[in-house]
């Protein structure tokens, strides 16, 4: 099985086939001819029968189907298949979760394809759990990788069964996430203010955006006179083979229910007032050393060039570690909004629409503890309302049993039993 992809280079559309020679994957760049521009079927419809050919001249020398290819190579030609049908950022995880650890391991086993047993597959979680000491979230990951490339071999009659749909996944911790309070939340925009991390700061714990959402907002998803804010383009970080990292920039969000439009708060809109104007000022004051290929963009240095997604990872942290402030990832002021939302009375639909969630389980099940606790802060107040009424709380229904039978003393022979008094109504209530 051979595969391939589409490469731009000068303008014009290139093929670049992996071919398995002398035991090593190596790509083999062959040139379309076609311009880039109106000419992508076409590309892609000559690449298709490209790849064709190369497989039936492998087929031809070879002399035989391809049966008894090692699981760990399908793997890898699986993973070539992904490049052209997922986000690049996608891919940067398939590589790395094949290449690093998928390939390596079932390479060393010797096990083919068709020979492939749950026990095998399960054997890997174990020595990924074990040896690597990786999370389950992690493994989990590593299996969702493995089901889909071995679904792939069944619709394509490889093989007749999914072997990984009998093996056992590791069941993950309950995520708890961290978050600011709205007291942190404030000493942090104080010691933020007038650094380069302010405006991104303010912008992810107002709106919850990720970090992706706040790097790719540009000035014309800012309405100044509707007062709206849309959330409509991304920038994030992928990894080519070689390991160099490269920005994606694309217009779209993580899912479609992530395209929204937020109301624009009125601090969030002098804080972007004040940025343009610094943005104008600087790019007057460096002249031709100013970069202008980010002009559209929000978040930019001092020269123009685009915050680059690492950047905010690291420095935020470093920032917080600096100023004596407690440790949270950037990601984490997405759950400090919830969290302040959830506070507030606001329902977990709205929580939903406002993050931008696919589903509502997904803000459920992230949220669930906190909505709970909001519950009992609820049932805090209501007591503490109450008590001056019902009176001060003293421990459990079955302690008060023990403690009047304690109090009250023993009736002797000869007793009589007293006619119980009336119960008195509090003035309270009437």
């Amino acid at each position: 099985m051979i595969t391939g992809h589409l490469q731009e280079k000068s303008g014009r559309y290139y093929m670049v086939l992996n071919l398995y020679i002398d035991g090593k994957w190596k790509p083999k760049w062959i040139t379309t001819k076609l311009p880039v521009k109106g000419n992508k079927k076409k590309a892609e419809a000559m690449l298709r029968e490209t790849i064709s050919k190369y497989e039936a001249m492998e087929a031809e020398e070879k002399g035989k189907t391809g049966d008894d290819i090692l699981f760990s190579d399908y793997m890898l030609k699986w993973l070539e298949l992904m490049r052209s049908s997922v986000e690049d950022t996608t891919f940067t995880s398939y590589r790395y979760i094949v290449k690093d650890g998928v390939a390596p391991f079932f390479a060393e086993k010797g096990v083919t394809l068709l020979d492939l047993r749950p026990k095998d597959i399960q054997e890997y979680y174990e020595y990924l759990m074990v040896e690597r000491n990786n999370s389950a979230v992690t493994v989990r990951r590593h299996h969702a990788n493995i089901r889909k490339a071995l679904q792939h071999a069944v619709k394509a009659d490889i093989i007749l069964s999914n072997p990984a749909d009998k093996v056992e996944k590791p069941k993950p911790k309950p995520y708890r996430a961290s978050f600011y309070n709205a007291d942190d939340l404030n000493v942090l925009f104080s010691t933020a203010k007038g650094t380069r991390l302010e405006l991104p700061i303010l912008i992810a714990a107002h709106y919850g955006l990720r970090r992706s959402e706040v790097l790719g907002l540009k000035w014309d998803a800012v309405n100044f006179t509707q007062n709206t804010i849309s959330i409509c383009h991304i920038v994030s970080e992928a990894k080519d083979d070689q390991g160099n990292s490269y920005l994606v920039q694309k217009d779209r969000a993580k899912n479609k229910s992530s395209l929204r439009t937020l109301p624009l708060m009125q601090q969030i809109r002098d804080a972007l007032l004040q940025a343009k104007d610094s943005q104008k000022m600087y790019a007057k004051v460096c002249g031709r050393e100013y970069c202008k290929e980010y002009k559209e963009y929000i978040f930019v240095d001092e020269l123009g060039h685009i915050l680059n997604p690492g950047y905010l990872t690291q420095a935020f942290p470093n920032f917080l570690e600096k100023h004596g402030l407690k440790r949270i990832r950037f990601h984490d002021l997405r759950h400090s909004c919830a969290s302040l939302l959830l506070a507030n009375g606001v329902s977990m639909k709205a929580i939903q629409e406002w993050l931008g969630h696919s589903n509502f389980a997904t803000t459920a099940n992230l949220y669930a503890h906190l909505e709970y606790e909001s519950k009992l802060e609820a049932a805090r107040a209501i007591s503490s309302k109450l008590t001056h009424v019902l009176g001060p709380d003293t421990g459990t229904p079955e302690k008060k049993v023990q403690r009047k039978q304690k109090e009250r003393p023993l009736k002797e022979k000869g007793d009589t039993i007293k006619e119980k008094e009336p119960l008195e109504i509090p003035t309270q209530l009437l």
